[in-house]
């Protein structure tokens, strides 16, 4: 498959909703803009912020990072992601993962959308290792407890193709938490093994990684705030604003770009 031009790919993004009009609604943002400024661990993903957040300085942010509306009259209805902060974001992605394709970094590849995002992280891991960069993973089989999502409530860290994810036991689950990448990280630190020089993730797996000192890219969508304050705060190098919740294969050609652009192709 030929890569997109950035023009294609912004109105492939725009025609998909993965950016444009999005199906994530704006009530649901402001929702989760609340619970990230009244510390609601769920919503933080492991990180600590240093600056004491409003929820007006929030949709600020997420204005100027991820392209919602700003104005704080309007709660209801189909919010945005600016598709040129999106391809922006996977450019410098892009560029980071070429260096570290040129210095043979190593490097790990973790998502709490196993059902999303696992492929195209996959495919990056990848050209990643084929170009020399070592693969970290550790800590398969770790588990924890969960009480904010539906039973069964045990996790369990699963390394498929060298992308961390947990489980319930059987199924891939969604995830927020941070107990996954914490559990990596100190069990790497615990066998005397170095860490990863870099980290492409999401959710709790990113935020747990840049809260600890990694050198950490995420991807999150318009209702998931925390990793754009940590890039704001530089616990993050970067933060792909899109939508999450699609099909595997609709985003190949974000995952062409990418690999084209680092010159992995």
């Amino acid at each position: 498959m030929t890569p997109p031009t950035r023009a294609e790919l912004i109105t492939y993004l725009v025609r998909t909703g993965i950016a444009g009009h999005v199906d994530t609604p704006r009530q649901n943002n402001l929702r989760h803009y609340r619970r990230l400024v009244q510390k609601d661990p769920y919503h933080r993903f492991g990180l600590t912020f240093s600056h004491e957040w409003t929820f007006e300085e929030v949709l600020a942010l997420m204005n100027k990072r991820c392209g919602v509306v700003g104005d704080e009259e309007y709660v209801w209805g189909i919010d945005t992601i600016d598709p040129d902060l999106t391809i922006d974001a996977l450019e410098a992605l892009a560029d980071r993962m070429a260096l570290a394709a040129e210095r043979g970094e190593r490097v790990m590849f973790a998502t709490g959308h196993p059902r999303n995002l696992r492929e195209t992280y996959g495919a990056w891991k990848n050209a990643l290792a084929e170009r020399g960069c070592p693969i970290v993973t550790a800590a398969g089989g770790y588990s924890y407890e969960v009480t904010t999502e539906r039973p069964p409530n045990r996790r369990v860290v699963v390394w498929q193709d060298d992308v961390a994810m947990v489980t319930d036991g059987h199924l891939p689950r969604h995830s927020h938490h941070p107990f996954a990448m914490r559990a990596i990280l100190n069990e790497l630190g615990d066998r005397g093994e170095a860490w990863p020089q870099l980290v492409i993730a999401d959710h709790g797996f990113a935020g747990a990684a840049g809260e600890m000192g990694v050198p950490t890219m995420g991807f999150a969508d318009c209702n998931d705030p925390a990793l754009f304050l940590a890039e704001h705060e530089g616990k993050l190098l970067v933060t792909v604003p899109l939508d999450d919740g699609y099909l595997t294969e609709d985003y190949a050609p974000l995952r062409d770009y990418v690999l084209a652009r680092a010159g992995l192709l």
